[in-house]
């Protein structure tokens, strides 16, 4: 049996690569999770099986995945978590830990300076990153670490982050270790309770039945053979195609419909005015992708509202909304940096959707659920909000 080591049991990972994984015979999963225990004592209290609730328009099928084994807490003990990144049984080591675990600085490298950073450089935390460096120094044979989060070229910033870390902590590493990028795309909401019960499984994941990956083919060892993977030599203008049309229209979905009342995205783009800007804001994002996907674009948008509109897949609006100030300026931002000086109304009101659903919260005593919360309060306490907002995420 060949074993991949993942970072990160969330939801999405539970309905993307460990379902690929499941139609993989031959591989297994050991998870790592970083703060709560909760999703490994929920899992180990049912030898780490799931069932995947898979929604469509036209109905339910549930998937049992049983291909996890074992899991880890690095809360817990740290420095199992680090023994077992050195482990020569693990040839792949994945991650889905989201944007802010890998405590990037806005120019994509890591920030030193950070908080957490510091205090895993002090041995008095636990970063991804830091956990990442200090197990690979260890390593003896090949590895290949995949991001797959939703970062822009995820796999070179990951090993810069890595990497940087090492040099402060003073650590070598070995050679025979690849960061390769991938691309990741499949609708997971939180799961409720009304999922537990149509599973009868304490620990369902809901999805949809759409599912991509398109993985660079820079493997350091072998590789499993996931169905249906695309394996390419750049993953950039699929990443870009994704990241641009996908992930920025459903931050302006969130944004401008948790504003007029909505809770889920079905409810969001029934609203004719943020049905025609979410239309409106794929083909502005569309025009600035590469020649080599442009001829998808259209086919894509299309589909796109269609997975949108999936009554049965209730995905909240503010599942979506959470860590704003680092999503925006991967989804919305460069977008329009992009575009330069075309017009770009549609991505503007994601812009300024955001702005007014921070101002929002902020006067609801809400607190804000975003790794920069206390500063994006503050800005909304200053003189000129909009204004300050802006600076915050470089807009």
């Amino acid at each position: 049996m060949l074993h991949i080591l993942h970072l990160g049991v969330g939801n999405f990972f539970r309905a993307h690569a460990a379902a690929y994984t499941q139609d993989t015979p031959g591989w297994q999963i050991t998870g790592v999770s970083f703060r709560s225990p909760a999703i490994r004592d929920g899992l180990a209290a049912q030898n780490y099986d799931y069932d995947l609730v898979v929604k469509d328009a036209d109905g339910t099928v549930i998937k049992p995945i049983t291909c996890m084994s074992d899991m880890l807490v690095a809360s817990e003990n740290p420095v199992a978590v680090i023994g077992t990144v050195a482990s020569d049984r693990f040839s792949v080591i994945t991650l889905t830990v989201t944007e802010k675990a890998y405590c990037l600085a806005p120019d994509g490298q890591l920030d030193k300076a950070s908080t957490e950073v510091q205090a895993d450089l002090q041995g008095t935390g636990t970063t991804v990153v830091g956990t990442l460096a200090r197990g690979l120094a260890r390593r003896n044979s090949p590895v290949t670490v995949l991001c797959c989060d939703n970062l822009p070229d995820n796999g070179s910033k990951l090993e810069r982050a890595v990497r940087d870390f090492a040099t402060a902590a003073k650590l070598n590493l070995p050679d025979a270790i690849t960061f390769p990028s991938c691309m990741v795309d499949r609708i997971t909401p939180a799961t409720t309770d009304t999922i537990r019960t149509e599973a009868d499984d304490q620990m369902a994941v809901p999805t949809e039945s759409f599912t991509e990956w398109v993985i660079e083919d820079r493997f350091a060892a072998g590789k499993p053979d996931w169905p249906g993977v695309q394996w390419v030599d750049d993953v950039a203008p699929h990443e870009m195609r994704k990241l641009r049309m996908l992930n920025g229209a459903h931050s302006f979905l969130a944004y401008a419909g948790a504003l007029r009342g909505y809770t889920y995205v079905h409810e969001a783009i029934a609203d004719p005015e943020l049905r025609r800007t979410t239309q409106d804001l794929m083909r502005e994002a569309a025009e600035t992708l590469p020649e080599s996907v442009q001829g998808q674009a259209g086919a894509y948008a299309d589909a796109l509202i269609k997975r949108f509109e999936n009554p049965n897949l209730h995905h909240q609006l503010r599942q979506i909304a959470m860590d704003g100030s680092q999503k925006l300026p991967i989804r919305i931002l460069a977008t329009l940096e992009d575009r330069g000086t075309s017009s770009s109304p549609s991505l503007k009101a994601a812009l300024d959707a955001w702005i007014a659903f921070v101002q929002a919260e902020v006067a609801a005593n809400h607190v804000l659920d975003d790794p920069r919360a206390e500063a994006l309060t503050a800005a909304c306490q200053s003189a000129d909000p909009d204004t300050a907002l802006r600076a915050l995420i470089g807009a």
